[in-house]
Formats: C-alpha cells, sequence, structure tokens
C-alpha cells in the first residue's frame, strides 16, 4: 500500500506541467526490488547513474527514481517517453543493456515494469 502511494505520489510529480501530446506520450513504472544492506546501496548508486543516463536520451520527457524509505531495497522508476518508439529505442542502447546486466545478480526478483498512456 505504501508503495502504491508513493508511485502515486511520483507519478503525479512527473506528470505536473507536462505541456506535451499525451496520447503518444507513454508511462513506465518499474518496481525494482534488491537484495538489503550493501546490496541495496550498490544498487542505489546504479539506478541513480541509469537514471542520469536516461535523462540524456531523445524521446525522455522526465524520468524519476524513488527509494520506499521503510525497505531501502524497494525502488520505483517513473518514466515518462514521448512515444513508445523512443521508449523501445531506449531499450536497445547499450547503457540500458548495460546497466540491467549489471544489476540482474542483486534482484530479489524481476523488474516489475509496466507501460501505461493517457486515456484520451
Amino acid at each position: 500500500m505504501k508503495q502504491s502511494l508513493m508511485v502515486l505520489a511520483v507519478l503525479a510529480a512527473a506528470l505536473a506541467g507536462q505541456a506535451q501530446e499525451p496520447n503518444q506520450q507513454v508511462y513506465i513504472v518499474t518496481h525494482v526490488d534488491t537484495f538489503g544492506g550493501e546490496k541495496a546501496a550498490e544498487a542505489a548508486k546504479m539506478l541513480q547513474q541509469y537514471v542520469a543516463d536516461c535523462k540524456k536520451d531523445t524521446g525522455a520527457v522526465r524520468i524519476e527514481l524513488a527509494r520506499e524509505p521503510n525497505r531501502l531495497n524497494h525502488f520505483a522508476l517513473v518514466e515518462i517517453w514521448r512515444s513508445r518508439k523512443d521508449f523501445e529505442a531506449h531499450l536497445d542502447k547499450p547503457y540500458t543493456v548495460g546497466f540491467r546486466n549489471k544489476i540482474q545478480p542483486i534482484l530479489g526478483g524481476p523488474f516489475d515494469e509496466r507501460l501505461h498512456v493517457l486515456l484520451p
């Protein structure tokens, strides 16, 4: 419940002030759960770098990273891309492939990645 509220708050903040064509944009919410302790700290650094890299991509409108305050190994990525085509191109970028390969050994479960579009 708390994680859902956190994601909704981040998504609401990300949507605020978006003046681009909403019916073409794609919104991705990804839950990332890692092992705790040092692995969670390592994951946080990897995720922060990944977000910084994403923001440089063509088609990236907004990328935000949130962390659950009571479970420091639970993260949420909220991404807004200009189009699904831009998002799919981003998935093939070397930094995206490298990030996913690098974080894989410390994941507590698979990525929970969900794509959304705004209703007209």
